[in-house]
């Protein structure tokens, strides 16, 4: 299994905080916050990683993260040249997957549980980690027949239940394939939701829970709220 994180975008929502650097890079308490996907990555006993961000901070990653000897890990680099959603970022791993399955994780997504034993069992399909939260119209929400996905809507004013789609993604090499049939969103992307509901309507979803903290930390709300649980954790 190889991994992927995605940190490319312009981080608009954390302005000025991003004029000068990719907002993967700011810090989560007392590491920038990459470091926390990553170690999510490499608990699952992931050896090989592809990061893909956008070309103006492409340098920043290298010289923080170098080859990834650092971490025990081999790091390969891809740059998304333009924002275009996840799907269109995560279509730039076509080659590096090498026809195998990959997981991929948003580099802004912060996790305390450990995936290995549910990303070891995955054989073919997708599987998606959903989280119950108390603001789900922020995200991609499930609507649910017990623990069965049914479908997964963007952003919806009137979200079906409380589980938003976090993020963290296993899928098999088909996906490539899926993007490539993706027509833009309203907002001009590529959405992995799409990608999600084709898997869900093939019947080749698999939900996992998360059951401990969960956040992304893409606001400033949401960026203060991660480091918190970090610091609440080690100390």
């Amino acid at each position: 299994m190889k991994g992927v994180i995605l940190a490319g975008g312009t981080g608009s929502r954390l302005f000025p905080l991003t004029k000068v650097t990719n907002k993967h890079l700011l810090p989560i308490y007392n590491k920038p916050m990459i470091y926390y996907p990553l170690q999510t990555l490499i608990s699952a006993n992931i050896k090989e990683v592809l990061i893909i961000s956008g070309p103006e901070h492409a340098g920043h990653f290298l010289n923080l993260l170098g080859s990834g000897k650092e971490f025990g890990v081999k790091f390969t680099y891809e740059i998304q040249e333009k924002a275009g959603g996840i799907a269109q970022a995560l279509s730039l791993a076509e080659d590096f997957s090498n026809n195998g399955p990959i997981t991929v994780i948003l580099g802004d997504n912060i996790y305390e549980d450990n995936f290995s034993e549910e990303i070891k069992s995955f054989e073919k399909g997708g599987m998606i980690f959903l989280k119950e939260v108390q603001d789900p119209e922020r995200f991609g929400v499930a609507e649910l027949n017990g623990k069965n996905v049914i479908k997964i809507e963007e952003k919806p004013k009137i979200p079906k239940s409380n589980y938003c789609v976090t993020g963290l993604y296993v899928y098999d090499n088909e996906v490539f394939s899926v993007i490539k049939t993706l027509k833009p969103s309203k907002r001009g992307e590529l959405e992995i939701t799409d990608v999600n509901n084709y898997y869900i309507d093939k019947n080749a979803m698999k939900a996992e829970f998360v059951k401990g903290f969960w956040s992304d930390a893409g606001t400033f709300e949401s960026l203060i709220k991660a480091s918190n649980l970090i610091r609440e954790k080690i100390n």
